[in-house]
């Protein structure tokens, strides 16, 4: 008897209740003013964020730094639209 493959994540994971607490992983270089901008734009979409709870840990070589932002997510629209702004900012690396 051969194991099947895993299901992909979205379809192990069920649909998001809203209003729901939703992290959010962003990296991108170590560079003046990154972690600033990318609170505005999370504050932009989550006005009611907390910029004292936005968690930054450097990469080890201090090239990078990853940030990670709890919001009180409202919707999955609200959500598509952060993530849009945040990978259209020219020092983020990756979203997760």
């Amino acid at each position: 008897m051969t194991a099947s493959a895993p299901a992909p994540v979205a379809a192990q994971v069920g649909p998001l209740a809203f209003p729901c607490a939703f992290p959010i992983k962003i990296m991108g270089r170590t560079e003046p003013g990154f972690a600033q901008a990318i609170l505005a734009i999370v504050q932009r979409h989550a006005p009611d964020f907390d910029g004292a709870a936005l968690e930054m840990r450097s990469s080890s070589a201090g090239h990078y730094l990853s940030l990670t932002a709890t919001v009180n997510a409202t919707s999955r629209e609200q959500l598509d639209a952060l993530y849009r702004d945040l990978v259209a900012q020219p020092t983020v690396v990756m979203v997760l």
